[in-house]
């Protein structure tokens, strides 16, 4: 059996009277980009500290490459790229300089530095403002710069942690794309994100954490086959017909319909195909005309609230780790 890139066995951690981590077991296969899913206050923060040797681990063990995170950290450190919730990188300087400070202080020599610099801006789409101080950039130039500085030194494996956060949808495709091409080089991913779209279109396998416990894990497909049944989801050409279809909808599915006004759907889960025909059945007698009708898989966000009872939305929570890590500081 091919040994485990990243694996962590009852990982916890603590800050104060909040459990960060609770046990958490990981298996990052190499050379695949693993999902890590939730919501703010989760723990996915705090889980990519330990394995970049940022904090210690209460309890439980983190191995990375083969090395332990507390026995070892010099070598994991020489390992792992990481990329955080907010760009770590010089106004000042220009892109170019930034990155070729970093490759100075991991010890590439002054060629070498320059040379990687050119290569990562060419990259990464900045070349044009490698000379441009750094404060001049928009929040996704900032953010490719980030990415392209955490992988300076070829980092066998690379820690994201809510890369996209903030990001323009063209920019968020972007750096979609620079991650498959890492991984098909070869490069472990560990992402850590809040957008279930981004989890559904980049992780080859995924974790769902809450309250600092994994909850489920699998591929995408896996999870949404815990939901069971298909979604059936219905547009009434009337926009005030909705709350009809979602009656209609809900006596022969056996539970409420969840309405969204502002795209003027109805929504419900159906254990049988043959309910697609009993409910353009029933809506055909009702006399209520149809812009859409439409039978899919569950997604992730269904997934999600189905196993937590809550999405997976960014929201204040009176629980999240970064106020705890900060009122240890």
């Amino acid at each position: 059996m091919e040994q485990a890139a990243i694996e962590t066995e009852g990982l916890g951690k603590s800050f104060g009277s909040v459990r960060a981590l609770d046990g958490i077991d990981l298996q990052v296969a190499p050379g695949t980009v693993f999902g890590l899913l939730g919501p703010n206050g989760a723990g996915k923060t705090t889980a990519i500290r330990v394995l970049a040797t940022l904090i210690r681990p209460d309890e439980g063990r983190a191995m990375v490459g083969g090395f332990d995170v507390v026995t070892h950290p010099g070598e994991v450190r020489r390992l792992i790229g990481l990329t955080g919730q907010y760009a770590a990188v010089d106004e000042l300087l220009s892109g170019r300089e930034n990155l070729y400070m970093i490759g100075r202080l991991i010890g590439l020599p002054k060629g070498a530095s320059r040379s990687r610099a050119n290569e990562l801006l060419e990259s990464f789409d900045l070349a044009d403002a490698a000379t441009k101080n750094v404060k001049t950039y928009s929040g996704g130039m900032r953010r490719k710069l980030d990415l392209a500085a955490s992988l300076v030194g070829r980092p066998q494996f690379l820690y994201l942690d809510e890369p996209t956060t903030g990001l323009d949808p063209r920019s968020r495709l972007q750096l979609w794309v620079l991650i498959r091409e890492l991984v098909a080089d070869g490069t472990t991913v560990l992402l850590t994100t809040q957008y279930l779209d981004e989890a559904d279109r980049l992780a080859d396998e995924i974790v769902v954490i809450d309250h600092g416990r994994v909850i489920a894990g699998g591929t995408s497909a896996e999870l949404k086959s815990m939901v069971g049944g298909q979604v059936l989801q219905v547009r009434p050409a009337e926009p005030g017909d909705v709350g009809r279809v979602a009656s209609i909808l809900a006596e022969f599915a056996g539970e409420d319909a969840e309405v969204h006004r502002d795209s003027q759907l109805a929504t419900v889960t159906i254990s049988q195909r043959s309910a697609l025909g009993q409910a353009v059945r029933r809506l055909d007698d009702a006399d209520i005309p149809i812009d859409d009708l439409a039978l899919r898989r569950p997604s992730l966000d269904e997934v999600f609230l189905g196993l937590t009872g809550h999405t997976a939305e960014a929201e204040a929570d009176a629980r999240s780790e970064d106020n705890s890590e900060r009122s240890l500081a």
